[in-house]
């Protein structure tokens, strides 16, 4: 490997980079006509211009992608997350062009990261997934899958991607009504495929993922795990590793559940298995394999001292993993904030726009990953983060007090961030005291914060 396209935008986007500087690589940015002035074209050793601003017609075109690592000559190409991070499509078009794809095989692609085909298998190693259906193609399908089921509330979900796109809880025939097409919509959208199903919902939960790395030659291993539990219609806004107050048996679970299934699959790559942790009952229920690197990633690097990005460079070239399990040892907890250019007093309105002031936390355990700059325009074409701010502590508490001075040390002129949302949460006591479950930020403390 020597010259690697980035087709993605955004943070990920100088992230990748950064990692390929510092494996010693060459790297191309490819851009829509939106992102052609970014930090990360500005970063990258060379820019290729995709497509248009509109998503379709650039960032989520296996052609252009292709044709753009060709054009420019590379010999890889690394997908990011989102856009066509878990499209066995470009993998397989990487394979047949003689591009290294940074992820797994095409072929193994399809078994993981269709949530359908990883949901059979881990149901075949006896990995509890709560059941559900298979893809759906239409409403009269849906609704009569979702009698015969008679296991209301379900939620319906999109089989080719996660970040909550194409979510919906489904409390009876009538949602599914109203949702399903804008479902499918959403999905396709977002991930060029319209695919939905519908599995249980479990209503008092924590969201629960284990990090993977797998190399070519078999070797698999976990980096832990995070809790993901703070989320707004199913997408994230605080991760924190390691998931805190987990049974060690249960613990032990879903991090043995996450090796064994990867490990089944034959994955290759930086993987997540995420897991609904049902509180009442005190068991797991298998969510999905995310065939990717994802978003939150940087809490596990805080807390174990490994850069994912770069060992998924490394694997991507037959290295095998320069550690073991017992190589990997957790210290400290770390916590990230998704800082969005939205109002959260007003529905969470995106607000693109230019940014005219621009500062960050700097100190000790603090970390930015971003791709704003004073002078930075966000475009109102794709998703609203603008930063993560990443901490590192010797426990939970250390790490929560130092993201609240971290953030109240960011400034951000000319939009409207979530950070006052953010500030408000971690030092909420509910918070602060004890784990939280996917329903607590809209259900508890939403309502009360936007009267205040």
């Amino acid at each position: 490997m020597r010259k690697v396209l980035v087709a993605n935008r955004g943070e990920i986007a100088v992230r990748v980079i950064r990692a390929c500087f510092d494996e010693g690589l060459e790297s191309v940015l490819a851009v829509s006509v939106a992102d052609k002035e970014s930090l990360g074209a500005r970063m990258a050793d060379e820019v290729v211009v995709i497509g248009p601003s509109i998503a379709r017609e650039s960032y989520l075109s296996v052609e252009r992608i292709v044709t753009a690592a060709l054009t420019t000559g590379c010999d890889a190409i690394h997908p990011g997350y989102g856009f066509l991070s878990e499209r066995p499509e470009l993998a397989a078009a990487c394979e047949e062009n003689g591009i290294t794809f940074v992820g797994p095989p095409a072929a193994v692609m399809r078994r993981s990261g269709d949530k359908l085909r990883s949901r059979e298998v881990a149901h075949s190693l006896g990995i509890p997934t709560g059941g559900g259906t298979p893809a759906l193609g239409s409403l009269a399908e849906a609704i009569e899958a979702a009698t015969a089921l008679d296991a209301f509330p379900l939620i319906l979900k999109a089989s080719a991607g996660g970040g909550g796109r194409g979510m919906t809880i489904i409390r009876g025939v009538a949602d599914l009504e109203r949702s399903f097409e804008t479902s499918r919509h959403e999905a396709e959208v977002a991930f060029g495929d319209g695919t939905v199903y519908l599995e249980r919902y479990v209503e008092n939960a924590r969201h629960v993922e284990v990090q993977i790395l797998a190399d070519m030659h078999g070797n698999v291993v976990h980096l832990g795990d995070r809790d993901c539990s703070a989320q707004r219609r199913h997408q994230k806004l605080i991760e924190e590793a390691p998931a805190i107050g987990l049974p060690e048996a249960l613990s032990e679970g879903v991090r043995a559940a996450a090796v064994a299934l990867t490990t089944e699959l034959e994955y290759v790559g930086a993987g997540t298995v995420e897991f609904l942790v049902d509180v009442v009952r005190g068991d797991f229920l298998f969510l999905e394999l995310n065939a990717r690197v994802q978003v939150e990633h940087p809490v596990t690097e805080m807390v174990t001292g490994i850069d994912i990005v770069r060992t998924q460079l490394r694997i991507a070239q037959g290295e095998p993993l320069p550690f073991t399990q017992a190589d990997v040892v957790l210290t400290g907890h770390s916590i990230e904030c998704r800082i969005n250019a939205e109002d959260p007093r007003a529905g969470f309105l995106p607000n693109p726009g230019r940014i005219e002031e621009w500062v960050v936390p700097q100190g000790a355990g603090i970390r930015v990953d971003t791709y704003v700059q004073p002078g930075t325009v966000i475009p109102p074409f794709y998703d609203s983060m603008v930063a993560k701010i990443i901490v590192h502590g010797p426990d939970r508490r250390s790490a929560l007090e130092l993201m609240g001075r971290a953030l109240a040390k960011l400034r951000v002129g000319g939009i409207t961030t979530t950070t006052p949302l953010h500030q408000a949460i971690v030092t909420n006591p509910e918070f602060v005291d004890e784990p939280i479950t996917t329903r607590w930020l809209e259900e508890r403390f939403l309502p009360g914060w936007e009267t205040t």
